[in-house]
């Protein structure tokens, strides 16, 4: 049985935060709206991954500040869809992977499938950053493979997962988020002041020009993250309302998901700006292939801004910062690939729902290995690979996503407006328009 009722009774106590929710003393309803923030924290926490760290900082420091333009349209074309995901729950009690299955099983369907793909190389991807800047803390001197390490971080998450749930996912993040948001607040600024000397006679390449379109779309992929993460608060709203007693009204929600989504764009900026100042017409590129090379270079960009002294801050900052979005990442993936699993069975209950979520999550640590040890073993290709898949599969996510939230079975007033609907189609068509230019691109240019 779903832990969320969805008759009128049940919706009444919580649509748009009427009822008590309005009628409460502002103080009330500032603790609310506090208690309410975690979804969309953790969201933010799974995107300052591998997207910011990784792809924010190399777009800087390849082509400087020319990248904010894509960062900023991505971020907004990306915005309906990842708004509709805690916008769903909020309206109806339900995630909206139920909302899928209520379209009828061949969206489902499409779903998992695309998703299944999706998740496995984007944990594989996360963790083998993580496993990469754990070189940093000393871990470079025993005979570790990058692949065997890539699955120590990708099976220890999942311990913690199994073991702790929703609450420990939920505190872990925040003070993570807090760290490195502080940290990269700071070496910004300190670069910014104090740039890197360019090369005379240094021209900056364009991200518009067709040359640069492989970069571009591998960029977009994961930024802010890729769509079906969307997905992942609509669930944690779920377990958050069955292990800790709260859910959200639909004020508290939206509350939740900008907090989350704005602080994740503006730490993209920090991340491009931190690129553009300290590497971009320096000469210095950014090595991708080598796990050992990457990771030196992305705490090099903190400490020759801050100074030598912040090496150790910077190192567990950006490790605690991946390894909490390997977290989410063990968690969410698997979790939405069980919720498809029991919708399909009609077996919607906590019980069962828990036990196919551990399957998935120890399918992912396997994948991991496999993926790592015989297919993809040099960092860049990895990212590559994930990033432009994400990016592909955008447009069915978006449409499934879209197509969800105007559905008769949700409230009106709730539906998206005629601005939202606007966005919408238009970010539908902005994923097709480049995922067909980018594949004449890779295939016929």
């Amino acid at each position: 049985m779903n832990v969320f009722s969805t008759s009128k009774k049940s919706g009444e106590v919580n649509m748009g935060g009427a009822g008590a929710a309005v009628s409460a003393p502002a103080s009330t309803r500032r603790k609310e709206l506090l208690k309410a923030i975690g979804p969309g924290i953790l969201m933010a926490g799974a995107t300052i991954g591998g997207s910011h760290l990784v792809a924010s900082t190399q777009a800087g420091a390849k082509f400087g500040w020319s990248m904010l333009g894509v960062l900023v349209a991505v971020n907004l074309f990306k915005y309906p869809f990842f708004l509709y995901g805690e916008r769903y729950t909020a309206a109806t009690g339900e995630t909206i992977l139920h909302g899928f299955r209520r379209l009828g099983m061949p969206f489902l369907i499409a779903f998992f499938v695309l998703n299944l793909i999706n998740a496995f190389l984007n944990i594989a991807g996360v963790s083998m950053i993580t496993a990469s800047l754990m070189l940093n803390l000393g871990l470079g001197r025993f005979d570790v493979s990058i692949p065997e390490l890539t699955t120590i971080v990708a099976a220890l998450c999942a311990a913690i997962i199994i073991g702790g749930r929703y609450q420990l996912l939920d505190k872990t993040s925040k003070i993570v988020m807090t760290l490195l948001v502080v940290s990269t607040l700071v070496a910004m600024v300190a670069a910014t002041l104090n740039p890197a000397e360019k090369l005379p006679g240094f021209v900056s390449d364009s991200p518009w020009a067709l040359t640069s379109l492989g970069f571009v779309v591998v960029f977009m992929g994961w930024m802010p993250a890729p769509i079906e993460v969307a997905t992942w608060p609509s669930m944690w709203m779920q377990v958050r309302e069955r292990e800790m007693g709260h859910r959200a009204t639909m004020e508290q929600a939206m509350f939740d998901f900008h907090l989350g989504y704005l602080l994740s764009t503006v730490t993209a900026i920090f991340f491009l700006a931190l690129g553009a100042a300290v590497i971009h017409g320096t000469g210095k590129v950014f090595s991708m292939e080598s796990s050992a090379q990457f990771s030196n270079q992305l705490i090099d960009l903190y400490t020759e801004s801050i100074g030598s002294w912040s090496y150790w801050v910077i190192a567990i900052a950006a490790f605690t910062t991946m390894f909490s979005t390997v977290l989410t990442s063990v968690d969410a993936y698997p979790r939405s690939l069980a919720t498809c699993v029991v919708l399909w069975e009609g077996k919607d209950e906590p019980a069962r729902l828990r036990k196919i979520h551990t399957w998935w999550i120890f399918a992912g640590v396997v994948a991991t290995y496999l993926i790592t040890k015989f297919f993809l073993q040099s960092l860049g290709r990895m990212l590559e690979v994930a990033m432009v898949v994400s990016f592909l599969t955008s447009p069915v996510f978006a449409y499934i996503h879209f197509k969800a939230m105007r559905a008769d079975w949700v409230d009106q007033r709730y539906r998206p407006g005629p601005l939202l609907s606007a966005l919408s189609w238009a970010g539908i068509i902005f994923f097709v328009a480049f995922s067909v230019l980018f594949c004449w691109w890779f295939f016929m240019a």
